[in-house]
């Protein structure tokens, strides 16, 4: 057999209205990270701790574009569907459950998240090139 997962266990954080339009909320848990609640333009929600996987920028601060977010810090861009940093950086910022019933925004908050492993991420580093003499234009 599988290892089972606990059911989620909706709680009810806001109401969908309370958050902006491509804007975000978060939400305090007094010592656990926080949540950050974002609202795309098109009105889906979607929910990630709010802590860059880069060097821990609030997401919720960060500009809200489609169906991602830059962070403010270093401008990372983070998907919100799956908490993925775009290429060319790597990383993630773990995703929180999230559904909208009757205007109200739930999110698993007893859920272990979803989508990565705790962590930072990091920007690939280039490759280096051996320098090459320039070319002489001597006759």
């Amino acid at each position: 057999m599988g290892a089972s997962h606990p059911a989620p266990a909706w709680t009810p954080v806001c109401g969908v209205e309370d958050i902006p339009r491509a804007g975000a909320r978060v939400v305090k848990r007094g010592g656990a990270d926080d949540i950050a609640v974002f609202r795309a333009s098109d009105d889906h929600v979607f929910a990630l701790l709010d802590r860059c996987p880069h060097k821990g920028g609030p997401l919720s601060a960060g500009l809200v574009h489609g169906h991602a977010v830059t962070c403010p810090l270093h401008g990372w861009v983070i998907g919100l569907d799956d908490g993925r940093a775009q290429a060319p950086d790597e990383g993630c910022s773990q995703r929180i459950a999230a559904r909208v019933e009757d205007g109200t925004v739930y999110l698993d908050l007893a859920g272990h998240g979803h989508g990565c492993s705790q962590g930072q991420g990091r920007r690939p580093t280039p490759k280096l090139r051996t320098a090459q003499p320039a070319a002489d234009d001597s006759p």
